[in-house]
C-alpha cells in the first residue's frame, strides 16, 4: 500500500505534518477533511528502488498548441457521453492530424490497457503534457470529474492560444517593416553608395566629413560583411548561451521587467498567466502547494517565480498567499487586495478569474499601444538615416554644380 505524506492546518490554525498509508489520494483527502484539516499538499513516496512511470520523459517534436485544444475538448466530449478512456484513446487517435500528437496518443493507449493510470501515462510525456495537464488529470480521476477538468483544460488552453495569436498578429507589421528598413539600409551602403563614391573621386570633388564618414562605413560593410554576421551569429550564441546560466536567466528576466514600455508589457503578461493557471489548478482541487509549484514553473519569468517561491514558504508557515506576493513589489494592489478576499472568503478560485480577465484585457491594449508607439518611431529612425544619407550625398553634388558653373 502506498505510503502519503501530507501537510494541512488543524482546526486550531497550526500547521501539520504527517504520513499515512492508503489505497489512493482521495481516501488520504477524506480522511482529513474528517479531522476538519485544510489540506495544503499531498505527495506519494516512493520508494527508492521503484520507478515511476511518471517519472519517464519521452523526447519528441513540439505538438501545436491548437492540437492540444481539440484534443482536450474532444476527449471530454466522449468521457461526458461515457465512452471508456481506453477506447476515446483509440479514436483520438485515428482523428488527430498532429503527427507529433498521434505517436503519443497511441503509447498512452497503451499504458492505460496495462493497468496504468492515465495520469502516469500522461506523466510519461512531459513535452507535450505539462504538469499543469497532468497534476489536473490526477486531481480529475480522484475526484471522478475527468470530463470536467478536461472541458477546463480545454478552456484554458484556447485562452492561451488566443492571448498568444494577438500578440503575433499585433507584431507582424512592425516586425516586417523593421525588417524592410534594415535590408533597405544595408542596400544603400553595399550597393548604392559605392556608385556615388567612384563618381566623386572621378571628378576629384571635395567631400565633407559627413561624406566620407558614410563612404568609409560603405567601404567596411563591402569589404568586412562577414565580420558583420559573425558578430550576430556570435552575439545570438553568447546570449542564448547566458541566458541558460542561472544568473543570466535571472538578469535578463529583470531586465524585461525593468524595460521602458516593454517591461510592463511583460509584467501583465505574468500575472495574467499567473492568475489564469492559479485559478484553473485550485478551482480543478489540485492542492495549494502543488498549485503554487506549478505556477511558478509555468510563470515564464525567474523573478516572478521566485516571488511564487516566497508565496509558498510563507503559507508552511501559516501565513497568507498575498502578504509576500505584495512585498514582492511585482504584483499590484489590485491583484493582492482580490486575493486577499478571495481567501477570506473562500472563492479565492473566482477572484483570481476575475484578475485573469482583467489582465488578458490590458495585456491587448499594451500590445496594440505599443505597436501603435513602434511604428513613428521606426518612420522617425528611418527618416533620420534616409535623410542623413541624401544630405551627404547631395552636399558634393553642389559643390559638383557650383564648379561647372
Amino acid at each position: 500500500m502506498p505510503t502519503y505524506a501530507y501537510t494541512a492546518i488543524d482546526p486550531n490554525g497550526k500547521t501539520i505534518k504527517g504520513k499515512t498509508e492508503a489505497e489512493n489520494e482521495s481516501l488520504v483527502l477524506a480522511k482529513l477533511h474528517e479531522q476538519k484539516c485544510h489540506v495544503i499538499g499531498i505527495t506519494e513516496e516512493k520508494s527508492r528502488g521503484s520507478r515511476s512511470g511518471a517519472a519517464i520523459a519521452t523526447p519528441g517534436k513540439k505538438v501545436k498548441l491548437r492540437s492540444m485544444v481539440i484534443f482536450s475538448r474532444q476527449f471530454a466530449t466522449m468521457i461526458d457521453a461515457g465512452v471508456a478512456i481506453v477506447r476515446c484513446l483509440d479514436i483520438l487517435e485515428g482523428q488527430t492530424k498532429d503527427p507529433a500528437l498521434k505517436p503519443v496518443i497511441a503509447q498512452c493507449k497503451k499504458d492505460v490497457k496495462g493497468g496504468m493510470s492515465l495520469t502516469d501515462a500522461f506523466g510519461k510525456h512531459p513535452h507535450v503534457f505539462s504538469r499543469l495537464y497532468v497534476n489536473m488529470v490526477k486531481a480529475a480521476e480522484t475526484g471522478g470529474i475527468l470530463d470536467k477538468i478536461l472541458d477546463r483544460l480545454a478552456t484554458f488552453l484556447e485562452t492561451e492560444q488566443e492571448i498568444r495569436g494577438k500578440i503575433k498578429s499585433a507584431m507582424i507589421y512592425p516586425i516586417l517593416v523593421l525588417i524592410f528598413a534594415f535590408l533597405m539600409v544595408v542596400a544603400l551602403f553595399m550597393f548604392v553608395l559605392p556608385k556615388f563614391k567612384e563618381l566623386f573621386e572621378s571628378m576629384n570633388v571635395e567631400m565633407p566629413a559627413a561624406t566620407r564618414a558614410l563612404f568609409g562605413i560603405s567601404t567596411v560593410m563591402r569589404n568586412y560583411w562577414y565580420v558583420g554576421a559573425v558578430a550576430i551569429v556570435g552575439g545570438v550564441v553568447a546570449y542564448q548561451w547566458y541566458r541558460k546560466t542561472d544568473r543570466g536567466s535571472w538578469q535578463i528576466d529583470m531586465l524585461k521587467l525593468k524595460f521602458p514600455v516593454i517591461g510592463e508589457l511583460v509584467q501583465k503578461m505574468s500575472i495574467s498567466r499567473f492568475a489564469r493557471t492559479f485559478a484553473t489548478l485550485i478551482h480543478s482541487g489540485v492542492p495549494m502547494m502543488r498549485s503554487l509549484e506549478i505556477v511558478g514553473e509555468t510563470a515564464g519569468n525567474r523573478v516572478v517565480a521566485q516571488a511564487i517561491e516566497n508565496a509558498r514558504n510563507a503559507i508552511r508557515e501559516g501565513q497568507k498567499i498575498s502578504v509576500p506576493l505584495a512585498q514582492s513589489g511585482l504584483f499590484p494592489g489590485m491583484v493582492t487586495h482580490m486575493i486577499d478576499v478571495g481567501e477570506e472568503t473562500g472563492r479565492l478560485s473566482e477572484m483570481l478569474s476575475k484578475v485573469s480577465d482583467f489582465y488578458d484585457q490590458e495585456v491587448e491594449n499594451a500590445v496594440k499601444a505599443l505597436t501603435s508607439l513602434i511604428e513613428p518611431c521606426l518612420i522617425v529612425v528611418m527618416g533620420g538615416i534616409v535623410g542623413f544619407i541624401a544630405v551627404s550625398i547631395m552636399a558634393p553634388i553642389f559643390k559638383l554644380i557650383s564648379a561647372v558653373g
